[in-house]
């Protein structure tokens, strides 16, 4: 079977060529980006799927730039430390041929830094980029290119955190429906490995504590340049991966390298550090049954207005309509770059003590839709 080829930096993403190889098709050309109003109206009122279309990328303001640098600064080590972690747990479950497989976009840079900690170790594996998409699953033509190149068994899909966990349901889904139509892929495992868990559905994970994140603060600006994944008919046809864009016009405003730097930079020192003091070992995970109650208690009557923990508040400010957000008050020295962002928006913030996590955002409604 023909497959097209991968896409590597510096031509796709500002991403070293080794560091990632992208099963995506270039969309860079294309009109992709709409009004986030009149977007979020298409998608609740189910006229347009969410894949379809991209929110409109903007280089980040100076303050929301400053909360992204103190989070990074201040996370630096416990995210090295998650990584020693995580990769260390893949390593033991996968083997010194382990391939990772990142889940486009916020997983990509988790991959990166993963396999910049297993080079430590030794073990120069592969590192692919490919797209899965809610309610449409995940791109089987990305799949049949990499067990082209490696045997099933080594692959260890990665993203970085978990939210409701209907991502890792979908993983589970399309490859249970992979394998079934490919029984030569049987070897191919859905677990999930992520550095944040948690409502504990990963296989693997670094914590179950709802992890800051520095690259969860931003866009395309700390991803390579890379937009979200798209899977529409009109662009996306037979023979091709899902698409994305490369934003090379955003260039001077790229701060992806510096995230994957500075965490390399702490590798050292989290090879010394006991990782309880930093992740916890004992933190509480919550479950699918939590959000039922959640939602009844904030007044949310649908799943995909919730948008749990700091990764996926964070998400909804910068490219949703959002409508309200709650967050720990214990969690505060976490939450500065989504206090700012909600500032920015004119979103209400509520001090709520009985979150789950440490934030919970809350998509308005728009259209009349889902």
């Amino acid at each position: 079977m023909s497959v097209p080829s991968a896409l590597v930096g510096p031509g796709f993403s500002t991403y070293h060529p080794e560091d990632v190889a992208w099963l995506l098709s270039d969309l860079s050309a294309l009109p992709l980006e709409g009004d986030v109003t009149m977007r979020e109206v298409e998608i609740q009122a189910g006229r347009r799927h969410y894949s379809e279309t991209l929110p409109i990328e903007y280089a980040p303001s100076a303050a929301y730039l400053d909360a992204y640098r103190h989070a990074l600064a201040s996370q630096s080590l416990t995210v090295a430390v998650a990584i020693r972690v995580l990769a260390e747990a893949i390593l033991a479950t996968r083997g010194p041929q382990v391939v990772l497989v990142s889940l486009a976009r916020a997983g990509v840079p988790i991959g990166i830094l993963l396999r910049r900690w297993l080079l430590r170790r030794g073990v120069d594996g592969r590192h692919f980029a490919l797209s899965i998409i809610r309610d449409r699953g995940i791109d089987r033509l990305a799949l049949d290119a990499i067990l082209q190149e490696v045997d099933a068994a080594h692959v260890q899909f990665v993203d970085g955190w978990t939210g409701k966990g209907v991502i890792a349901d979908t993983l589970t889904n399309a490859i249970e429906a992979y394998v079934t139509a490919r029984p030569a892929a049987a070897r191919l495992s859905s677990d999930l490995a992520v550095l944040s868990d948690p409502i504990g559905v990963a296989a693997l994970s670094a914590t179950g504590r709802d992890l800051l994140i520095p690259s969860a603060l931003l866009n395309a600006t700390v991803s390579g340049l890379v937009s979200r994944t798209v899977l529409n008919d009109q662009f996306v046809g037979p023979g091709m991966f899902h698409g994305a864009k490369f934003y090379r016009e955003l260039i001077a405003e790229d701060r992806s390298r510096e995230f994957i730097d500075t965490i390399v930079s702490r590798f050292d020192e989290a090879d010394r550090v006991d990782p309880a003091t930093l992740l916890g070992d004992d933190a509480p995970k919550v479950t699918t049954a939590t959000l039922p109650l959640l939602m009844d208690r904030l007044g949310v009557d649908d799943p995909h207005r919730l948008k749990p923990g700091i990764g996926e508040t964070t998400r909804m400010l910068l490219r949703r309509v959002p409508e309200r957000v709650f967050v720990d008050p214990l969690r505060a020295d976490d939450l500065e770059h989504v206090r700012v962002l909600a500032e920015m928006r004119g979103v209400p913030t509520t001090i709520d003590t009985r979150l789950p996590w440490a934030c919970v955002g809350v998509v308005a409604r728009r259209g009349g839709g889902a």
